[in-house]
């Protein structure tokens, strides 16, 4: 099992867990702070694994409630087969759009900068109407810049990337709960990608794309956060320190 993903082995393991009768139906799993220090990984990873779980029919993740026990056998008999969870694929996006980027803002041409304007202004008017047309042009926004670098392999890299999240059952379903919670491309993000791109600054254009990614991936997290309880305990705490500090100064 040494070269199988993270979230693929701790999803294993808690499948197991599942199947020989460790939890009973319609009971709540331990929470993703629990499971995460039990098994040494970061929080993004058992969300993964969970995501995983679901799509096998095991578990239905519950947002803002927990993750819940639904079945003692996996739905179509079988674990589902593995593929990029959704942190992976904004991690591994982060690198290489990131100096995607970096590449296209040295020799991007007008026509390109204009139709990237274009897909902004797109994307904005859509998220009104259709997120799923608002992300198709999101989708296009970040095929023009590969484009723009002039490098075939880039733009087959990038595009790969892109493709794996609709080919990915794991990551389906983690876009299928996000869009559950209204949450859509953000303009602001975009339009400072397009900012770097026009000033031709490779630096500023790569920390844009970045920041937007990493944006995204935390935006995720939060949308699909199971924990309700858990996260306003952690929300009172962070303001109780707070409050100290303020009191001391």
């Amino acid at each position: 099992m040494a070269h199988k993903r993270l979230y693929e082995r701790v999803a294993e393991i808690l499948a197991e867990q599942i199947l020989r009768g460790d939890y009973r139906i319609d009971e709540r799993m331990p929470s993703e702070r629990e499971l995460a220090e039990q098994y040494g990984v970061s929080r993004p990873t058992i969300r993964e694994a969970m995501i995983a779980l679901e799509v096998d029919g095991l578990v239905e993740v519950c947002t803002g409630s927990g993750v819940y026990v639904r079945a003692l056998t996996r739905r179509h008999g079988k674990a589902a087969p593995m593929d990029i969870g959704p942190f992976e694929l904004l991690e591994a996006r982060a690198l290489v759009e990131g100096e995607a980027a970096a590449l296209a803002a040295a020799q991007i041409t007008d026509p390109l900068l204009d139709a990237l304007e274009a897909l902004v202004r797109e994307m904005e008017a859509e998220n009104a109407r259709d997120v799923v047309m608002s992300e198709d042009a999101d989708r296009r926004f970040h095929l023009t810049i590969a484009e723009a670098t002039n490098n075939s392999a880039m733009l087959h890299v990038v595009t790969e990337l892109w493709d794996a999240r609709s080919r990915s059952l794991q990551s389906v379903a983690f876009l299928q709960k996000v869009r559950a919670e209204g949450i859509k491309p953000r303009i602001d993000e975009h339009a400072a990608i397009l900012s770097a791109l026009r000033r031709r600054d490779p630096a500023a254009a790569r920390t844009a794309m970045r920041a937007h990614l990493h944006g995204v991936a935390d935006m995720v997290f939060a949308a699909t956060e199971a924990e309700a309880v858990e996260r306003a305990r952690a929300e009172a705490a962070d303001k109780r320190r707070r409050f100290r500090v303020d009191s001391v100064a």
